[in-house]
């Protein structure tokens, strides 16, 4: 995931005329609410697959072991789709979309103006402790997702709600925007519009804790978790296991279909493969190692359990036009145009997708009918001939140390050199990569690659503020370009204060033409969308993108199922 935590630029206080709006979607599944608040929820069909059988325990391998399952502070690839399974929060999406629904909220409403957002609980939600989660519960999460004392890198995200700058000045010790007005009802107050706050209410970070249970286990609550989801801890032993275990109390019916889930820990991926093949193992956390990519590609009773599915993700080159002379936006385009991303593409055994704007094919915002810059070596050498570079120059390409980050930094510098323009390959450690990219003349250009963004929520706000937007080109920050443009910030501000669902057209259009201008500057080379490739034993069942679901992150472990459960 990523390390810059801020869900959209600062947004102006446009005047909207919202009515009170419903909840986007439910899952049929869900337990019905109450008669009284049934009007004010909205469906979004989604009908569980008709062959799921319940019961049957799968085995998933990772190398790595986890570091936490704290909801506040869990942020990384794989514990991600865990916590999604232990916790629940009050907005969800439909299983394998990037749709919004109802979580543990079952409706909400939404003011004229669009900052008051009044959630209605379900009713006799529990624990995995047993106690009635209530809108107590809710007030005290998000007072403990903001909190300092917590150190949650998901607290930048909450940064539309009243009174958040007072926690974290420490001027406060609870939200003021966050009331619980009853046991069911919770309000939150915004400092300002924020189209992102309902995808932001979704987020692992929001999800809702009982206080008693961090308060007993304090620092270890990561290890020992209760939330309200569909699975519960029964046993971590680090270094080699952890086991879910099905919560028959969950408040949605039907789900989840298996028993158990056994993670096994310390798996070198290729390692899991082979067990993969022989049947001791379901589904390979890590995914297809790329060493044997090819051979499983190849062998069709092995793809055949293939899924692949696209990430909310762009691999990119950044341009720091801070530093000359990518300070001349000819020479910018140039390099855009020397780049040939198809052979690229070809050297990651196709796992991606040629890119050529910022945001990736299933965001909003998209521009389906944006061509971008043509490979064109040729019209590239004239460009930099325009900016007064006919002989080129010499400049410095950052790339992490992993492959394929090094052999990908030489296809560029490859690239490059057919231009004119001679790079020296910077392979560093992450945190050197990082570092450099976050001083204004540390990095001339960075190779994305092993660091590239991943959005947190399927908003195409969330690849402006932090990497293309004035916020981001500070010390320290994610915009390795250095990019800055006051009037696109302010276009992106009005962007994020459409909070009406009815205006969503016109909203993800300001971004199209806002990403269109990004590339008319040319701060970047966009050079592909990362496809995610896994495998599932011949047992499982469920649609293809639950196992790359894009919101999970990787696996929806609350749908699937096995298919020789007797």
């Amino acid at each position: 995931m990523k390390a810059w935590l801020t869900s959209t630029v600062a947004a102006s206080a446009l005047g909207l005329a919202l009515a009170t709006i419903p909840a986007a979607a439910q899952d049929s599944s869900a337990k019905a609410p109450d008669a009284a608040s049934a009007a004010a929820v909205t469906d979004v069909a989604y009908t569980p697959d008709p062959g799921a059988k319940q019961g049957g325990a799968i085995v998933i391998t990772y190398k790595d072991d986890v570091a936490t399952l704290d909801p506040a502070i869990g942020y990384d690839w794989q514990n991600w789709s865990m916590i999604k399974s232990l916790f629940g929060a009050l907005m969800d999406y439909v299983p394998g979309t990037t749709t919004l629904r109802p979580g543990l909220a079952e409706s909400y409403d939404i003011s004229e103006d669009g900052t008051v957002f009044t959630f209605h609980l379900r009713k006799g939600v529990k624990f995995h402790n047993g106690r009635e989660m209530t809108a107590d519960d809710v007030k005290y999460s998000l007072d403990r997702v903001t909190n300092p004392k917590t150190q949650s890198p998901g607290a930048g995200f909450f940064g539309s709600i009243k009174g958040y700058d007072q926690m974290t000045d420490g001027s406060a010790e609870s939200l003021e925007g966050v009331t619980s007005v009853d046991p069911l009802t919770v309000k939150i107050e915004l400092s300002r519009p924020d189209a992102t706050f309902l995808h932001v209410m979704a987020l692992n970070f929001s999800s809702i804790v009982p206080k008693e249970a961090v308060e007993e286990y304090g620092a270890d609550f990561g290890k020992h978790p209760v939330g309200t989801g569909a699975f519960k801890l029964a046993e971590w032993t680090l270094g080699q296991r952890l086991v879910f275990q099905k919560n028959p109390d969950y408040w949605r019916d039907g789900v989840p279909y298996l028993d158990q889930i056994t993670f096994e820990i310390g798996q070198e991926p290729i390692v899991a493969l082979l067990r993969l093949q022989s049947g001791e193992v379901d589904i390979p956390g890590d995914g297809i190692p790329p060493a044997k990519f090819q051979e499983v590609m190849n062998d069709p009773e092995q793809k055949a359990r293939v899924v692949e599915g696209g990430q909310l993700q762009t691999g990119y080159i950044t341009m720091n036009t801070q530093m000359e002379p990518f300070d001349k936006k000819e020479v910018r385009e140039a390099v855009n145009m020397a780049i040939n991303k198809d052979r690229i593409v070809q050297m990651i055994n196709n796992r991606a997708l040629p890119a050529n704007q910022p945001l990736p094919p299933s965001m909003p915002g998209y521009d389906k009918s944006f061509e971008g810059y043509p490979y064109d070596p040729a019209k590239a050498k004239e460009m930099l001939a325009e900016a007064g570079l006919a002989d080129g120059f010499q400049t410095e390409l950052f790339v992490m140390n992993t492959d394929p980050n090094p052999r990908i930094a030489q296809a560029i510098q490859q690239d490059l050199s057919q231009i004119g323009i001679k790079a020296d390959i910077q392979a560093l450690a992450q945190a050197n990569v990082i570092a450099a990219g976050g001083e204004k003349d540390g990095a001339p250009m960075i190779w994305s690659g092993g660091m590239a963004w991943i959005a947190d929520f399927p908003d195409p706000s969330n690849f402006y503020g932090p990497i293309l937007g004035c916020d981001g080109a500070v010390p320290g920050g994610w915009n390795w370009s250095w990019y800055c443009n006051e009037e696109l910030d302010k276009k992106a501000a009005a962007a994020d204060a459409i909070v009406d669902p009815a205006k969503a057209e016109e909203r993800a259009k300001m971004w199209s033409e806002i990403y269109g201008a990004i590339m008319a500057d040319a701060p970047w080379v966009p050079v592909f969308n990362e496809q995610r490739f896994t495998m599932k034993s011949k047992r499982m069942g469920g649609a293809d993108n639950l196992y790359v679901d894009p919101v999970h992150i990787p696996i929806n472990y609350d749908y699937v199922f096995v298919t020789d459960v007797q």
